[in-house]
């Protein structure tokens, strides 16, 4: 189990100094997101300022962009960091791409994800390979590349993929397309067991596939003090509230709190929502222990579950520099 690191929200300015005491701490990947800022923007610094850690995007947002788009730039990026980089991709939910992004929300989610991945993978096979671009799907029609525009071949072209998701359908499409599978903090280790792994081991399987061949990427909250409970209730409570994510409620038999949850977010009443996750939800979602166990419980708690785990919390340096180096040498033992 490899243990990452979320870069946290600041300036491109900040970047290069993080990614250095990433790499130093002994993180193996190092995380960007699509929340306040463009995800790609820090990948160029990151690349410059490490040597060997892995970075990429968990998440970039999919369907904000064309594949062509993502195409050019990962392909920047594994050549810049000798094969380092890694695309994660989200799809997001239709209110931010309608209202947010300004982009038309898909009859089939999974089907436009699917010709997403198609799509760039085809430019990557065209640049790479000499393969003739001829993609002619339901969503995507990608026919010209003529050699004013294509980047030509790179020493590391095999770029993974991830995608994202927390529903079964995106898991079902990671194993049968994907290098790996970011699952959303908004998570339990049995909701993973009882329905994301077997959707990837289902899709997998119908692709020709072994589970083995999707890495599992997790996100994991952690409260190890009075302060880091609330803050975990808070966002559990914000995720739960979401529509789409009501199945990791449901398989709990928590739907009426997930039902109650949404009606105050409809409200705005976001104080009120926290104090409907109970202590056996906050265990459920999150892992409550003390600082000394920490490694050890986490460990055993996605044994089996995650290929890599990187915690809810950014890394910031110089704050907690001796907990995370101790978490990154226990994870590197």
């Amino acid at each position: 189990m490899k243990l990452d690191a979320a870069l946290p929200l600041v300036t491109l300015k900040d970047i290069p100094a993080i990614a250095s005491a990433a790499q130093e701490i002994g993180f193996d990947a190092l995380w960007t997101q699509e929340t306040q800022h463009n995800p790609f923007l820090p990948c160029p610094l990151i690349a410059e300022h490490s040597s060997t850690m892995k970075f990429g995007t968990a998440i970039a947002v999919s369907f904000a962009r064309s594949p062509a788009d993502l195409a050019y730039t990962t392909w920047d990026l594994s050549a810049q960091s000798g094969g380092r980089f890694i695309l994660g991709l989200g799809t997001q939910v239709k209110p931010h791409i309608e209202r947010r992004f300004g982009m038309p929300w898909p009859e089939s989610v999974t089907g436009k994800l699917r010709e997403q991945i198609q799509v760039i993978r085809s430019f990557w096979d065209c640049w790479q390979n000499g393969a003739k671009l001829n993609f002619r799907g339901e969503y995507y029609k990608a026919t010209l590349m003529s050699p004013f525009f294509n980047p030509g071949a790179i020493e590391h072209p095999n770029i993974p993929i991830y995608i994202a998701g927390v529903n079964t359908g995106l898991a079902k499409l990671a194993g049968e397309l994907c290098d790996g599978f970011h699952a959303h903090p908004f998570n339990s280790p049995r909701y993973m067991r009882e329905a994301l792994l077997p959707a990837i081991e289902e899709g997998a399987k119908s692709a020709g596939r072994a589970r083995k061949d999707v890495a599992i990427s997790m996100t994991a909250f952690v409260a190890t003090s009075p302060e880091e409970e609330s803050f975990a209730r808070m966002q559990i409570a914000f995720y739960a509230s979401t529509p789409s994510y009501h199945a990791v409620m449901s398989l709990h038999g928590w739907s009426e709190t997930a039902q109650q949850l949404s009606g105050f977010a409809a409200k705005g009443e976001w104080a009120e929502m926290p104090m409907l996750i109970t202590d056996e939800m906050l265990r459920e979602f999150c892992l409550v222990t003390t600082p000394e166990n920490l490694a050890k419980d986490l460990k055993a708690r996605f044994d089996g579950i995650a290929d890599r785990l990187t915690l809810y919390s950014p890394f910031v340096p110089k704050e907690k520099d001796d907990f995370w180096r101790g978490l990154a040498k226990e994870f590197n033992l």
